[in-house]
């Protein structure tokens, strides 16, 4: 387990390249019959990477849930969100089978024990993305198919920010402690994930870009408006987000990201807008 932790504006302010790219940015996502983890101390989000090839996985393959998180198993005291990337995948959890082809999505409550991983063809994997923060209550476990997520259209192609917001845990879709996912589509043609910029000081958020091309890259956009900088991002690659920073970025090429939210609330529109002239 990679543990970041909480980094502040003044320091932020200060920070090189260098120094953004191990706080912020997480890399090696998915790894073969593998499950990678990131501990973040922002709202305590934990963002992993299933990616099993020959077998099956098993979710606490490389965590310690007495170790990292004082508890007996690692959904004792969390939920979680995933969606699957890849190819076709199986999850088993707590003896309950769910098949989640490509885009399919799943949310497990606090208090599920057991979670394994497996994929239907070894030659094309599933890669299962995963959100999870601390839960209060337990929901009912349930799989998101990607056509019974929420299909928002946004943007304009003039803005160059035309694209689809897939909405698979939300509040209008399924309940949950705090966690929110999704998924954006930008058409082709279209670079900016938003714009105007926005933050959310009650909900910080990760970002994670896949289906860039490989000569491609994403600029994402941090820190206070007058005061920002910026990671470049590759093929799944993932950003952390404090909810005191700009939430925006713009690719040398269309592209496709996961948001996931925690903090204190789950109101996907209570964003706080920056005017563009405002920005330095």
């Amino acid at each position: 387990m990679d543990i970041r932790y909480s980094t502040g504006k003044e320091a932020f302010k200060r920070m090189t390249t260098d120094e953004l790219r191990k706080e912020f940015l997480i890399q090696n996502i998915f790894k073969a019959d593998d499950v990678t983890g990131v501990y973040s101390h922002i709202d305590r989000i934990v963002t992993l990477g299933a990616m099993p090839v020959k077998g099956k996985l098993n979710l606490s393959k490389n965590i310690d849930p007495m170790k990292d998180f004082g508890v007996d198993y690692f959904l004792e005291r969390r939920e979680l969100g995933m969606i699957n990337i890849g190819g076709d995948g199986v999850v088993e959890a707590d003896g309950v089978v769910y098949d989640l082809v490509h885009y399919d999505g799943l949310y497990l409550p606090k208090e599920t024990k057991e979670v394994f991983f497996s994929s239907k063809d070894p030659k094309n994997p599933a890669k299962f993305y995963i959100s999870s923060t601390p839960a209060h209550r337990v929901f009912p476990a349930k799989q998101i198919i990607f056509s019974e997520a929420k299909h928002v259209p946004a943007g304009a192609a003039a803005d160059s920010n035309k694209r689809t917001i897939h909405q698979y845990i939300h509040p209008e879709v399924l309940d949950t402690c705090q966690l929110s996912m999704g998924l954006t589509e930008l058409d082709s043609g279209s670079v900016w994930n938003t714009m105007p910029a926005h933050s959310h000081e009650r909900r910080m958020e990760v970002y994670f870009y896949f289906e860039v091309k490989k000569d491609q890259s994403v600029f994402h956009l941090m820190g206070e408006p007058a005061e920002t900088r910026h990671i470049i991002v590759h093929n799944e690659e993932a950003v952390i987000n404090p909810s005191w920073s700009i939430h925006s970025g713009a690719g040398t090429s269309n592209y496709t990201f996961i948001w996931s939210m925690a903090g204190e609330n789950r109101t996907y529109t209570d964003m706080d807008w920056i005017a563009t002239e405002d920005l330095r």
